[in-house]
């Protein structure tokens, strides 16, 4: 069977990020459920690929900040955001519509009173770990959710901005709380295209 000249083939693209919250509860349940499940698998995966913890959160930050450099375009179509004009909003930004938006819960925010460009996002409920108790025996520097640290640096780079983000207490780990630190270290300068005489 032959093909028409002017019909370009089908190209199936696949386009991963965190699941959005539906119009549906059970349905948004039922995809959050399933892509936690599935990163768990992922974790424990890396964990006998690599012996290395390091290495591990290594891999996930780079996962996650692939994820964020495309996730950014469908935050920035489906929330309608204007542009911020400081740290303090980015931050109440991504803890307030983003988290809700792809996780379906909403950190606190704290900033540190000495410096304008450091804050920190508590979440009082992960949901990557909701099926986890406990790291794997001999994991102890595992940072387990070390993804959303890369998506957030991905979708911050992205908007031209660069920050350095870490998880800073981890309930895994026996802290009290989930902390992710978010240091915004300086903005990019765009890069002018210019045309070749």
């Amino acid at each position: 069977m032959s093909r028409p000249g002017n019909r370009r083939p089908e190209c199936h693209k696949i386009d991963w990020h965190l699941p959005a919250i539906s119009s549906s509860a059970s349905a948004h349940s039922m995809n959050r459920d399933l892509f936690v499940l599935t990163y768990g698998a992922l974790v424990a995966q890396l964990c006998k690929d690599y012996e290395k913890d390091e290495d591990v959160n290594n891999y996930l930050d780079k996962m996650g900040y692939g994820i964020g450099i495309r996730l950014v375009e469908d935050f920035l179509a489906r929330s309608c955001v204007k542009k911020c004009h400081s740290y303090s909003e980015i931050a109440d930004l991504i803890a307030q519509v983003a988290f809700k938006m792809y996780l379906g819960i909403t950190p606190s925010v704290t900033r540190n009173e000495s410096s304008r460009n450091e804050f920190s996002l508590i979440l009082d409920k992960n949901p990557l770990v909701e099926f986890v108790e406990e790291l794997p025996a001999g994991r102890s520097s595992l940072c387990y959710c070390n993804l959303l640290c890369g998506v957030i640096r991905g979708a911050l780079e992205m908007i031209h901005l660069t920050a350095d983000v870490t998880f800073l207490q981890d309930r895994l780990k026996g802290d009290k709380v989930t902390e992710i630190g978010i240091t915004f270290l300086k903005k990019l300068e765009e890069k002018k295209c210019r045309r070749k005489k």
